[in-house]
């Protein structure tokens, strides 16, 4: 069942909560407030790319995040450098819209990105 997409207040507060994450829209970064309108135009996604001291943690971290999201049902784009982990946030059920699971995904990864290390 998809969740309830947010509105653009919502997501602005959510992400006040979440240092380091960011607006994404069509791969370009873009600051809270800047969405998409009901007038059209891509659907935010929430984005956020940890550094780790070396490509295992990195790798260690994917392994951890998989696991969230198989808790919360709820799977990110995620993206494995050499020493990097991005994750790109929405919500496909949704349209593609941002949705409580999205800030769920994120703050979930937050917390366990932290106790890797990851900055």
């Amino acid at each position: 069942m998809p969740g309830e997409p947010l509105s653009q207040k919502e997501i602005e507060d959510r992400l006040a909560e979440l240092p380091g994450w960011t607006l994404t829209t069509a791969g370009t970064d873009t600051t809270a407030g800047t969405g998409t309108s009901a007038g059209g135009g891509a659907a935010p996604k929430l984005t956020r790319t940890y550094r780790l001291a070396s490509h295992f943690a990195a790798t260690a971290v994917v392994v951890h995040i998989a696991q969230v999201q198989e808790e919360l049902q709820h799977h990110s784009e995620l993206t494995l450098g050499y020493d990097t982990v991005t994750l790109t946030v929405s919500t496909h059920s949704a349209g593609g819209a941002l949705t409580d699971l999205d800030f769920a995904l994120a703050g979930a990864v937050e917390v366990l990105a932290a106790g890797h290390g990851a900055l």
